[in-house]
């Protein structure tokens, strides 16, 4: 009998097997660190649009916070107006980061004094499963559910 070298087929699937059970521990582990990482994303995101809506309403007192979320962004390279204030990175302005989109709600008046702020996820259970939001106060708000977020939610710790 020749000395024939190279794997049998039972060793080639208890490998495959050691592979799929380690598989079937990692995965949940991973997702479920992706969705910590964008909540913590999105509560950095509300946190800057909070601080760039207030250095709007002191940068331009006689319109006061901005009408929409874009005026505190702007393209790149950008020069800093009323109409394109370059506070804020331009894809939290446009309303979308990590898994998470965002959404302003202003007062309508001019000067404008007062808005609120929502991050909800884009895919509840995969990017994220709490909702955050803000306000003029630029005190942080949860719901751990993520149905809906108020001033009325628990204050973020």
């Amino acid at each position: 009998m020749k000395n024939q070298k190279g794997f049998s087929l039972i060793e080639l699937l208890l490998v495959v097997a050691v592979i799929l059970i380690i598989s079937a521990i990692a995965v949940p582990s991973f997702l479920r660190s992706r969705i910590r990482a964008n909540e913590a994303s999105a509560v950095a995101s509300i946190r800057a649009i909070d601080t760039a809506a207030v250095t709007y309403s002191v940068s331009y007192p006689d319109l006061g916070f901005p009408a929409t979320m874009n005026l505190l962004g702007g393209p790149d390279p950008c020069t800093a107006s009323a109409i394109s204030a370059c506070l804020l990175d331009d894809a939290i302005a446009q309303g979308a980061k990590g898994g998470y989109a965002f959404v302003w709600t202003g007062d309508g008046a001019t000067p404008s004094l007062n808005y609120t702020v929502t991050g909800a996820p884009q895919a509840p259970g995969s990017t994220g499963q709490s909702m955050y939001c803000s306000d003029q106060t630029n005190v942080i708000h949860v719901d751990p559910v993520g149905a809906a977020c108020t001033n009325a939610s628990p204050v973020m710790q």
